[in-house]
């Protein structure tokens, strides 16, 4: 069961002396009123002390606090600091309650409190009496309910970016995903392919290749392995997982696989951050993968130019055959498979800062070129 906390019982202890005091200094420069005595004392004292429990009971403490403030005045006691509970309980039932029980107990409150204007009958006098008690319950209702709204709206943004973020991130990993079982079931089938054609004739040949898939599995497997432990931990290291340090036994996979890859690296390497230094590797990876599945003949050429405080990527390759540009050539190359290719590719890189094109050039070879930023953005 919620409690009381201790910061309300004793913000309601300072308030009731605070408020008691201040009631005897005000009472004798309003004449004409009933002198303040005990009585009027316990009333002030009641309805401050009511206040602890205005978050647990809020339509409970307005109740109170409009019947303490009404017979306080209806016994004559002059005006004062006994409206500020009332008002504050006012302020606390359209801030914890919804909006049309907070209306309805708030709009009972005022003809209650507005008792001691009435007096042997009903006047138009007497009405007038019901502005200032709908002025102690409008001001505070409203800015209760102001508030109400602002946390629900705060409320609503939070979860908003919590579930943004999780959408985010499981974008994120399915992507991490596509690049790792993509490339290596390319590279699986183009060795299986090379061995069940060589097998009865080169059994030689069919070994090592063999091998390769061997090699190639296994290697899917553990960087599988390794973003299924980055997505179950939130301290996983990520230095486990590949980047253009890595890009030599990628290129060995890949030639193993049949494809032709030549790489030329201008300049001193840069030092990229972790995600930066992830998302060059992964955007080489399935520019290879998609020229291995695609493209003949399978060549790939690859520049990697360190500029200042920056990477420039340029993968460039053939056409698929027989299937001209504007009939899907570009989009098998470019989309891979499920449509991740290309996309996955310019997001992950527009995330880390950077920028991505592909498509033909004047020369008719498919071109993809990223541009990666040394810092992080």
């Amino acid at each position: 069961m919620t409690r009381v906390r201790r910061r309300e019982l004793i913000t309601a202890l300072v308030v009731c002396v605070f408020l008691v005091s201040w009631n005897h200094l005000l009472a004798d420069r309003l004449p004409g009123a009933r002198p303040v005595d005990r009585y009027a004392d316990v009333l002030v004292a009641c309805s401050a002390l009511a206040l602890v429990w205005r978050r647990l009971f809020p339509r409970r403490v307005l109740a109170a606090t409009t019947l303490l403030t009404t017979v306080y005045l209806l016994l004559g006691f002059p005006y004062g600091p006994v409206f500020i509970p009332f008002a504050v309980s006012v302020y606390s039932v359209a801030r914890h309650l919804p909006w049309r029980g907070a209306a309805l107990a708030g709009g009972i409150a005022i003809p209650v409190l507005a008792l001691h204007n009435a007096g042997n009958g009903l006047s138009m006098a007497d009405l007038t009496g019901l502005f200032p008690a709908a002025g102690w319950v409008a001001v505070p209702f409203t800015i209760g309910t102001l508030r109400a709204q602002l946390e629900e709206t705060g409320r609503r943004d939070h979860r908003e970016a919590v579930e943004r973020g999780i959408q985010e991130e499981r974008l994120r990993m399915a992507q991490e995903v596509h690049d790792i079982v993509g490339h290596g079931l390319a590279a699986i089938k183009m060795q299986a392919d090379i061995a069940l054609h060589v097998l009865a004739r080169q059994p030689g040949i069919a070994r090592p290749t063999l091998e390769a898939v061997s090699s190639t599995s296994a290697q899917a497997l553990d960087e599988l392995r390794t973003t299924l432990r980055i997505l179950r931990s939130a301290d996983a290291v990520h230095a486990s997982t590949p980047g253009i340090a890595d890009l030599d036994a990628l290129y060995g996979r890949m030639r193993a696989a049949g494809l032709q890859v030549r790489v030329h690296t201008v300049g001193s390497p840069n030092t990229l951050p972790a995600e930066a230094d992830l998302a060059a590797y992964r955007t080489i990876q399935e520019s290879l993968t998609n020229v291995l599945k695609h493209a003949y003949p399978k060549e790939a050429d690859i520049v990697l130019e360190n500029q200042p405080g920056a990477l420039r990527i340029r993968v460039t390759s053939a056409y698929p055959p027989a299937e001209p540009p504007s009939r899907g050539g570009i989009g098998a190359i470019g989309m891979g498979i499920d449509g991740l290719g290309i996309d996955g590719m310019r997001e992950r890189i527009a995330a880390q800062g950077g920028r991505l094109s592909a498509g033909p050039d004047a020369g008719s070879r498919f071109v993809v070129e990223a541009w990666l930023p040394a810092v992080t953005p």
